[in-house]
């Protein structure tokens, strides 16, 4: 948090639902079966947790599909698009968790080789805690037959294996996605799930890039090379491509040249945010985050005074 798809004949890219942007227009968007098992007068499906017990998450690999989120016992685990991410909603209920049982548990969900703060969990419509990835509940195939199997990926479009970083397995990262960084909230990232910024002298709107020479090495524009696609949450109108002085073309996202902080060592960081008075992260909507909030000191990289 499902990769790309295209959104219209342009160059641009959507993955499943758009939220509606709270930013304003964009000046450069280019047009364009297992059998559950009763506990007490409830039926829960036998991928349940047991009680009291957390739910155990680790990394795996499937031919076809590479690297997948599974549970404890190796088994495959799936997203579901009718379900929602930005807030966390779980819409699998009746026959519909029988067939893809829910991963629930008790106690917060302990991740082995997954990002600990993309792990979560959320009420289900039974009351029952559903662990979430990247606010994505996650379920299991019944049909699966064991470790390694993803029968699931080819029942429906609405049903995908899910990655240890919340996304749909087997297809190529989209150009833009958001993640949530404590303290901030949502925030796009580019492809390699690095924190997108926005510089307030370039102005909204203006269609140039005023940061070159040194200050694009610490603050590379995230360019625009051939198509741009986005992930959920994020609305293609928004997105567009400006043409920098030295001839390339950049990312904007609601009017605003994009860029990373080269600072920012992995995915999650924003050390960026709020540097010289300046630089801002991207919220998904295209405006910049608070500008009275930083995220944690551990978070935190010191900047110069001028930002660069």
């Amino acid at each position: 948090m499902n990769r790309a798809r295209p959104a219209v004949a342009a160059p641009i890219a959507v993955a499943g639902l758009a939220l509606v942007a709270a930013c304003g227009t964009n000046p450069y968007a280019t047009s364009g079966a297992v059998q559950p098992v009763v506990l007490g007068a409830q039926q829960q499906p036998v991928s349940a947790v047991p009680a009291g017990a957390a739910a155990q998450l680790i990394s795996s690999t499937v031919d076809g599909l590479g690297t997948v989120l599974a549970d404890a016992e190796g088994h495959t685990l799936y997203r579901f698009a009718k379900d929602a991410a930005t807030p966390s909603k779980a819409t699998c209920a009746g026959p519909c968790a029988t067939t893809w049982p829910p991963l629930v548990s008790d106690a917060p969900a302990v991740a082995a080789g997954v990002d600990s703060r993309l792990v979560g969990q959320v009420a289900r419509p039974d009351g029952r805690k559903q662990v979430t990835i990247d606010g994505w509940p996650v379920y299991r195939y019944a049909k699966d037959t064991g470790p390694g199997v993803a029968l699931g990926r080819e029942v429906s479009a609405d049903w995908a294996a899910i990655t240890p970083a919340g996304e749909k397995a087997g297809t190529e990262p989209p150009t833009l996605g958001t993640t949530r960084i404590d303290g901030l909230g949502p925030v796009l990232t580019d492809a390699d799930g690095r924190t997108l910024y926005l510089f307030t002298p370039d102005r909204k709107g203006s269609g140039k890039s005023t940061c070159d020479g040194s200050c694009a090495q610490k603050w590379p524009p995230v360019p625009a090379d051939g198509r741009i696609t986005v992930a959920d949450g994020i609305d293609p109108g928004l997105v567009g491509r400006i043409r920098r002085a030295d001839g390339t073309a950049q990312v904007t996202v609601g009017g605003w040249p994009a860029y990373t902080y080269a600072a920012d060592g992995e995915p999650g960081v924003a050390g960026g945010h709020g540097a010289g008075g300046t630089w801002y992260a991207l919220e998904p909507n295209g405006c910049k985050a608070d500008p009275a909030v930083r995220p944690p000191v551990r978070q935190a990289i010191a900047q110069s005074p001028s930002g660069y």
